[in-house]
Formats: structure tokens, C-alpha cells, sequence
């Protein structure tokens, strides 16, 4: 089977779909995601209503499908290639079904945890409160017991959604200081981290500036260009994280163990 790849640095990128290309891995240490919506989430943003009233720019439209029908597969591949943790985006309603096709699997559903964002869009209409989170689910995939680099911190994460260097030619773009602040407390300095949607290219952004390998995939041929582009811009840049301000814990891993 034939993928167009491309090898940055320590990350390597495949434009492919994920069920396909994923068979054919070996074991990696993580996986760190920001997959589709649920439907119920695609229907509300493929609504023709403008969803903003302050003149700014209106959401941009989903170009991909929704999660929902090929969630039991992608845990399914996951459960075979990954040896700790599993970090998966979803919307707050989206927690119960991961729970759920988590649960039903060998790997272990850990926590509902949530990303706080102090500068989300109002709810202009006035008609409710405005969606201030979104929650990502962690669950263990390895052997023994959960380890992670956190001590005793909250399953929450505070980060803006606008930066001053946001790419913003994804629907759904994350911030990589967000995924930053995971990779360290979730991951070791080396590890491999798999995203299999990486969409514009966030996960690979953050293992770059984190120091870990990095497996993504993506099968939108735009989205895999801006994804190359931007971890490529990521290698060039000089690392802006030292281990004062990120301190690194020995690696839980050793290399071959399964």
C-alpha cells in the first residue's frame, strides 16, 4: 500500500485515511487528537444562519465528515498501536459516546477533561450561554498502572483560542501552546506521538517545539500542504521552551518494551 509521506525533523506526515495507513504502524507511545465533531455538532455549523452578529468572520464551514460512524474503528486501531496515553478533542456531548467505544475496549478511560478558553465568542443572539470549553477525554492504553508528569493537577487546561500567530486556515485550529502544555504533562522529551487527523498541523507544531516524534495523518490534500508548511516553520524557528520553564520527567518508556 502506497502513501504520499513526508519526513520534517523527526516528524513524518502521511497524506492518507487514517484507517487505512494506521494497519500498517508499528507501536507509538501516544496518541493526541483533535478528531471530527459529532453530527450533532456538524449540523449546527452546516446551518446557512450566520452564527456571529459582530461583524466578524462567520465560521468557516466543515469540509469532512463527522466522527460518529468510524469512532468504534479508530479506538479499535488505537488499542493495537498505542502503549500510553490517549487524548481525544471531542464536544461535551461527544464524551459519553468515547466513554462508551473506550469502555467496551482493552484501554482504560481515565478522566473527562476540558480546555478552558477566556477569550470564546460571545452568545450574541442572547438566547443562552455561550460554549466557553471543550473537553477532551484521556484514556491509558499501556500496561500497569496511568503515568503522567502532572502530580496532582485539575483536568483543566486554560489557553486563548486567538493568538497573535494563529494560522486560522482551519475550521477547528487549536492553539499549540495548548498542545504544548499536554505533551509535557502527558509525554516524555523522544516519545512518538501519533495524531491521525492532524488537520492543519497543531499536534505536529507543538512535538516539534516539545521535542517529540511525531506521526500524523491527514487526507485533505489542502490541509496536508498547510500542516507541512507549518511544522516545517516550526523546524526553522528556535526552540522558545526551556527546561526551566517546562521541567522534564524521566521517561516511563523504555525503548522495545512493548
Amino acid at each position: 500500500m502506497v502513501f504520499e509521506s513526508e519526513i520534517i525533523g523527526n516528524c513524518t506526515l502521511y497524506r492518507a485515511d487514517c484507517l487505512e495507513v494506521m494497519k500498517t504502524f508499528p507501536s507509538v507511545d501516544h496518541a493526541i487528537f483533535d478528531g471530527p465533531y459529532e453530527d450533532i455538532m456538524h449540523k449546527a455549523k452546516a446551518s446557512k444562519r450566520k452564527l456571529r452578529a459582530d461583524r466578524g468572520p462567520q465560521i468557516k464551514p466543515l469540509t469532512f465528515d463527522s466522527i460518529d460512524k468510524i469512532r468504534h474503528e479508530i479506538v479499535s486501531d488505537l488499542e493495537t498501536l498505542v502503549k500510553g496515553w490517549i487524548l481525544s478533542f471531542c464536544s461535551p456531548e461527544g464524551m459519553r459516546p468515547w466513554a462508551d467505544e473506550i469502555n467496551a475496549s482493552s484501554i482504560k478511560y481515565k478522566r473527562a477533561c476540558f480546555w478552558i478558553k477566556p477569550d470564546s465568542t460571545p452568545q450574541f443572539n442572547g438566547q443562552g450561554p455561550a460554549m466557553a470549553v471543550e473537553a477532551f477525554v484521556a484514556a491509558w492504553a499501556g500496561k500497569g498502572r496511568s503515568r503522567w508528569n502532572g502530580g496532582g493537577k485539575r483536568n483543566f487546561y486554560t489557553e486563548n483560542t486567538n493568538s497573535k500567530d494563529r494560522d486560522g486556515r482551519h475550521p477547528t485550529e487549536k492553539p499549540w501552546r495548548l498542545f504544548v502544555k499536554l505533551l509535557h504533562d502527558f509525554t516524555n522529551e523522544g516519545e512518538t506521538i501519533l495524531d491521525p487527523f492532524i488537520g492543519s498541523g497543531t499536534t505536529g507544531v507543538a512535538c516539534v517545539k516539545a521535542g517529540r516524534r511525531f506521526i500524523g495523518i491527514e487526507k485533505d490534500k489542502k490541509f496536508f500542504d498547510i500542516a507541512c508548511e507549518r511544522i516545517l516553520k516550526a523546524e526553522e524557528q528556535p526552540d522558545l521552551f526551556s527546561k526551566t520553564k517546562w521541567p522534564e520527567q524521566s521517561s516511563f518508556f523504555e525503548k522495545g518494551e512493548d
